[in-house]
């Protein structure tokens, strides 16, 4: 599983990288997770509003800064 978690580095973004990182250690996913903070890049996504969270190439979560629980959610879902 890839995740990718999208800011400029804001607090919210840098809070939403670590409740990534917990969602997957709680879960016992094999994961691995890209910080990505280049607005291109961003905006390739279709993203306009961040933190947002993109896992295997898709855009679930865009504005918002998720739980870790809520994260475990869509990650076991995902699976």
């Amino acid at each position: 599983m890839n995740i990718k978690v999208l800011g400029s580095g804001c607090r919210k973004c840098k809070k939403l990288e670590e409740h990534v990182n917990k969602a997957i250690t709680e879960s016992g996913v094999n994961a691995t997770v890209e910080k990505v903070s280049d607005l291109a890049a961003i905006m390739a996504y279709g993203v306009m509003m961040t933190p947002a969270l993109v896992i295997d190439e898709k855009v679930v979560s865009s504005g918002k800064l998720l739980s870790a629980s809520d994260i475990k959610t869509i990650i076991i879902k995902g699976e």
